[in-house]
């Protein structure tokens, strides 16, 4: 029951009753990554007339999470390559990095020396700064 008012009500959870709806009727698969969300165009790689060529787009395992996808699939779905990664062999470069979840709001965020929120005293002032007070 709680994952169908999660599908109902949610819109950051995996997909809406619209996308599974526009997925179903003009959706063709192309392929999953190894974060387990799916990816799909429209069928037969036909163009949209509202927007000039295909429409590609994602189908979320989980949370929706933009920066969860891989950087082969990240050029294939904005348009940088018509090829998948499913249909080459794509290799990361070295300089591209796994994906790690945007703490961000969560007990575990980065708080950095100094923060309000880190929970700990702020540090004194080194002397290279003095405070402004009015009239001076």
């Amino acid at each position: 029951m709680k994952e169908l008012l999660l599908y109902i009500f949610t819109w950051w959870n995996k997909q809406t009753i619209g996308t599974a709806w526009w997925t179903r009727r003009f959706g063709e698969f192309v392929g999953q990554d190894e974060f387990g969300n799916r990816y799909f165009r429209t069928r037969n790689g036909a163009v949209d007339p509202t927007l000039g060529f295909e429409r590609r787009w994602v189908i979320y395992n989980g949370y929706a999470e933009a920066s969860a996808i891989p950087p082969g699939w990240y050029g294939w779905i904005h348009h940088r390559t018509d090829v998948p990664p499913t249909a080459e062999n794509y290799v990361p470069r070295s300089w591209q990095k796994p994906h790690h979840r945007n703490l961000t709001g969560t007990p575990a965020a980065y708080r950095p020396k100094g923060s309000v929120l880190a929970g700990r005293a702020r540090p004194r002032v080194t002397g290279d700064y003095s405070a402004w007070t009015p009239g001076e």
